[in-house]
């Protein structure tokens, strides 16, 4: 591993030459000893596959993962896997994935046959009357020439009319994700990301499709080449963040996370709270971007990649594939009071704290105390120059491009402590 490491990273993410200068700077760098490799990531695991989950979460955060295993690392992050698993009871649950996710794609390559065809749909083909809009994209002929002709002209399942009606929204935002990165110079690599959303869109009842959900699944989509495993490893991203996306007409998706944001600050700095709520800003709807995709427009593609594989390690607890397979929230896990340091060490910096401190909420993830570490980071110039929302727009906006992720999460747990021991004063 070089040492920088610089180079390296632009092998496996490159930009394409007339972006180069729109991108921001990448910050991180593969660090030997630090960032985690292939050999160790190897070495890990034992003769019949059991992951020591807590020797490789001291690894992540110390310097982050090396590209080249990043997205079987995050399988095991996002709690796809339980590190106490063997190789073949993982071949196994892959097969038993796979078999899943390609019945959902046959059930709707046969409502829908461009899924799959390597194309993508980017404008309307259903009413909402349920009726097919004719010729009206680039996709439309092949879409009526692969189904013999024949596209459904009344179609009475509402869950079918919604889902169809999502699927140009899912094709407009694909071709906007990511562009500045060779890897979507492809429409093969665009169609797969499409792919992934469109199915995910049909399996997920409650939500579907929301904007903003590209922006998750693409570094999945790039980092594990099985188009099967990048829809699951995506599907449990969504587990962990599918509430910020959960919008009504009277709520929107972060707004617990957005609350809980307006608490911290008004715990830690009640001057700043102060200040906002003076600037009809203590409802902190400047800072819904940040959360709702993860920090994505604030930083590189390498960083944004580089603080989620932090924050999740941070964020790990080793219940979380079985409290996933059980179908209950991963943030609800209980666990024995009399549990040992060694299993301790299994749970991340932030988890472990949460579990000593009895902290299990889990709104209060540690994305919100890293834009409570940013606001810190704004103080002074918020309190000196915002005299209104368009000014606390614009300073916190300049974060973009100039934040350091490791820095940023060493922060947001400073935060987190804070916190736990001013609230637990009150």
């Amino acid at each position: 591993m070089k040492r920088a490491g610089t180079s390296e990273l632009d092998v496996f993410y490159p930009v394409r030459s007339e972006c180069q200068a729109d991108v921001p700077k990448t910050r991180f760098k593969l660090r030997a000893g630090k960032t985690l490799s292939a050999r160790r990531w190897n070495s890990a695991f034992s003769q019949d596959g059991h992951l020591d989950i807590a020797k490789v979460l001291r690894r992540i955060q110390r310097g982050g993962v090396h590209p080249s295993i990043k997205g079987v690392v995050w399988e095991f992050l996002l709690g796809c896997f339980d590190p106490n698993s063997t190789f073949e009871e993982r071949s196994q649950l892959r097969e038993q994935r796979r078999e899943q996710y390609w019945t959902w794609k046959s059930e709707c390559q046969k409502m829908v046959p461009v899924i799959g065809s390597g194309k993508l749909i980017t404008a309307p083909i259903i009413a909402d009357s349920g009726q097919t809009i004719e010729k009206n994209s680039s996709t439309q002929s092949d879409l009526q020439e692969q189904n013999g002709g024949q596209v459904n002209n009344a179609v009475s399942d509402k869950k079918v009319t919604h889902w169809k009606q999502a699927l140009h929204q899912i094709g407009l935002d694909v071709v906007r994700t990511d562009q500045t990165l060779v890897f979507y110079e492809s429409q093969t690599n665009q169609a797969k990301l499409w792919d992934v959303l469109a199915i995910y869109a049909w399996m997920d009842n409650d939500i579907g499709y929301i904007q903003g959900m590209s922006d998750i699944c693409s570094p999945m989509i790039i980092l594990l080449e099985k188009e099967e495993e990048a829809f699951w490893c995506f599907e449990h991203a969504m587990r962990r963040l599918r509430e910020n996306f959960r919008c009504s007409t009277s709520s929107i998706g972060v707004q617990a996370q957005l609350s809980t944001l307006s608490q911290i600050i008004k715990v830690i700095d009640p001057k700043l709270h102060q200040h906002l709520e003076d600037l009809d800003g203590g409802e902190y709807l400047f800072a819904f971007r940040m959360l709702m995709v993860l920090f994505r427009r604030e930083f590189s593609f390498v960083d944004a990649l580089y603080l989620w594989e932090l924050m999740w390690a941070m964020e790990y607890n080793p219940n979380i594939f079985s409290s996933y397979e059980a179908q209950t929230n991963a943030g609800d896990n209980s666990v024995a009071s009399e549990i040992n340091e060694k299993l301790l060490q299994q749970f991340g910096k932030f988890e472990r704290r949460n579990l000593k401190t009895g902290n299990i909420e889990r709104h209060r993830a540690l994305a919100v105390f890293l834009v409570a570490s940013i606001l810190e980071t704004k103080n002074k110039r918020l309190l000196k120059e915002a005299k209104g929302l368009d000014d606390v727009v614009r300073i916190v906006g300049d974060v973009t491009g100039n934040l350091d992720a490791k820095k940023a999460c060493k922060e947001a747990l400073k935060i987190h402590k804070k916190y736990l021991s001013k609230a637990s004063k009150s």
